[in-house]
């Protein structure tokens, strides 16, 4: 089987002077960008990495990037994505687990999150190997730099080496949340990486001319399509950066000057798109994944020209494992078809196939399944089952724990989870995890969690809580124990909202009782005193946050906005709002470093130009939004040169 990597490779063989690569850190044609790779992957080499060795990957969203990925397997190794918006513990628990001994990174990431690293290698934005330079003993750095291991020179590789990586070798191991406490590592061979993208060359036809819009973390699986897609096919990859991915309007401007052609997202990420402006036209490839797909949002995001492609697949099984195209309405929007060497089973308790119309777990077995958890094999045998139905010894199925039914039209329904596993905005949360984390806390007796409809409708993680000293409001706890979660969980596990209850509800043999949580008190939200709004900007503010998130008591000019429950997402659609109506630049770290409206209406002041002031300009607007189109016209005439 061809590797992915010698797939790149005839790309740079074909069109050496295209451009496969441009973000931040420059742009690489494909030339410079396979010379990089080399160049990289021979300092790999001296430095021990060869097949199943792992090597950590804690980068910002550069160029440099996608040369360390291919380089890794250019080497042999296999990667490991260390999110450096992760908390440091989490990072510590994942390198320890999966046994690395060399990270590379680079110089904007806090050397912090890498204490105790063996060796770090940093690179360059555009994926450069640093030139050879003395390294401290024991390879730590005291000015707390990130130290370079050893150094490499600048050109160590024949220009084009063989590649080292072979199909059954491990390409990468990444950390999905687990209902033990512990993430776990799912370990991916090469080959099912191939047939990914094998399948999907073959569905979106893509062609030198395609621009792809790269915007998810790489420790979220589905970054391996969007990254690597477009190498195999000769278009081009347009890394956004984490600024750029997390805020709307940012987005969205990125993708008009690159002249993006396809783009791949979760429904959230979608709508924070939509809400910034809508997509540009020039997209007309589009992949939703991650959760399922209302058939709200495809209408939206159907249109002339347009191809929505609805993509389901756990990380198990290598990213996706169904794709279709989804039909305007009043059509449903199902799973599609399975992808290349990929079979769907729906099975009952028993394991028998279900009848049509009738719901059942999904399984899923060929060439995508992965090699299973790494270091747990006793989760591995639960969840990698013998197939049955293959035909072929040794054939293993995933239990994906999604139940789904084959429709009256033969479609494939997704109707949900069978167990405690949920996705939240597209990441996949064990809730086990975050129970785990909570009982941690010295405050805390008994814990639960649960997803639950927020105000505005769409679901919010919920934390339930039997406090430790007897009956407490949760704004006595919450504060803190909030800290206490972002110290060891990434941003979209920690929940949103507190409820402390008396007792967990048990079900008649002592198991939690998910069922009878009782719903959240939205009210209860508030940690601060009201206090009313004083300014015309702080009044538009208030509002604003109270639609977004879906709140119907009034917003005090206190309150914090992730108190009320707002996340990364909510917070682009705010800023979103604030710059459609203020007509101000405002960077969406704006509302995380100033979380409370009276802290944003300041910041908002400070950031405007010192003869425009907002209050007037939102007054200014009031108006317009009430004249009719000739109102308006009439308006511009009069305001037009010589008029």
């Amino acid at each position: 089987m061809v590797t992915t990597l010698e797939l790149t490779r005839r790309r740079s063989e074909l069109t050496p002077d295209a451009v496969a690569v441009r973000g931040a850190g420059g742009e690489l044609t494909y030339r410079e960008l396979h010379r990089r790779v080399d160049d990289l992957a021979a300092a790999l080499r001296e430095r021990g990495v060869g097949p199943e060795v792992p090597v950590g990957l804690c980068m910002e969203r550069t160029t440099g990037m996608v040369v360390a990925v291919l380089a890794v397997w250019a080497a042999g190794g296999a990667y490991v994505p260390l999110d450096p918006a992760f908390p440091e513990d989490r990072l510590r628990m994942m390198r320890e687990d999966a046994g690395i001994g060399l990270v590379l990174t680079q110089p904007g990431v806090d050397p912090r999150l890498l204490d105790g690293v063996p060796r770090v290698l940093s690179l360059a934005p555009d994926g450069t190997v640093p030139a050879p330079g003395p390294t401290p003993a024991g390879g730590v750095s005291g000015q707390g730099a990130v130290p370079v291991w050893g150094g490499a020179a600048a050109s160590l590789a024949d220009p084009t080496p063989p590649a080292a990586e072979t199909a059954v070798d491990l390409a990468y191991l990444i950390y999905t949340s687990g209902s033990t406490g512990r993430p776990k590592g799912v370990a991916v061979p090469q080959r099912a990486v191939t047939n990914l993208l094998g399948s999907f060359m073959r569905r979106l036809e893509l062609t030198a001319e395609d621009r792809w819009l790269a915007v998810t973390t790489l420790s979220f699986d589905i970054s391996v399509l969007e990254l690597l897609l477009p190498l195999a096919c000769g278009a081009r990859v347009v890394v956004a950066s984490a600024r750029e991915a997390a805020d709307g309007r940012a987005l969205r401007d990125l993708a008009v000057a690159e002249g993006i052609t396809v783009m791949q997202a979760t429904p959230a990420t979608w709508r924070v798109l939509l809400e910034a402006g809508g997509v540009p036209g020039t997209v007309g490839t589009r992949l939703c994944g991650g959760e399922a797909l209302p058939r709200d949002l495809a209408d939206a995001l159907l249109g002339a020209g347009v191809r929505l492609w609805n993509v389901y697949g756990p990380t198990e099984t290598t990213v996706w494992s169904t794709a279709g195209p989804v039909a305007p309405a009043p059509s449903a929007v199902d799973l599609g078809e399975p992808i290349d060497e990929t079979s769907l089973y729906l099975l009952g308790e028993g394991g028998e196939p279900v009848a049509d119309g009738e719901p059942g777990e999904l399984h899923i077995g060929g060439t995508g399944v992965a090699r299973g958890y790494h270091g747990m094999a006793a989760r591995t045998a639960a969840r990698f089952l013998p197939d049955p139905f293959a035909g072929r010894p040794g054939a293993r199925m995933y239990a994906t724990g999604d139940l789904a039914r084959i429709t009256g039209e033969g479609r494939l329904e997704y109707l949900g989870r069978a167990d405690q596993q949920v996705k939240l905005r597209g990441f996949r949360i064990e809730l086990g995890e975050v129970e785990t984390v909570l009982r941690s806390a010295e405050e805390v007796r008994h814990a639960a969690a649960a997803v639950c409809d927020g105000p505005d409708g769409l679901p919010r993680l919920v934390a339930y809580v039997v406090p430790a000293e007897g009956p407490r409001e949760p704004g006595e706890l919450w504060p803190a124990l909030r800290g206490r979660l972002r110290l060891s969980l990434p941003e979209y596990m920690v929940p949103a909202h507190l409820v402390t209850v008396d007792a967990l509800p048990l079900t008649p043999n002592g198991k939690l009782d998910r069922g009878a949580l009782p719903p959240p008190d939205w009210t209860s939200a508030r940690t601060a005193p009201y206090r009313a709004p004083s300014t015309p900007v702080e009044d538009e503010l208030t509002v604003m946050w109270a639609e977004v998130l879906g709140t119907e008591e009034p917003v005090g000019v206190d309150d914090d906005f992730f108190e009320l429950g707002g996340h990364s997402l909510t917070a682009a659609r705010i800023i979103a709002r604030v710059q459609a109506r203020f007509g101000a630049a405002v960077p969406i770290v704006a509302l995380f470093e100033h979380p409370t409206v009276a802290g944003l209406a300041l910041e908002l002041d400070r950031l405007g130009d010192d003869d425009l002031d907002l209050a007037e300009v939102a007054a200014l607007r009031e108006q317009l939004d009430g004249l009719s189109a000739e109102d308006l016209a009439a308006i511009f005439d009069r305001l037009a040169p010589g008029a």
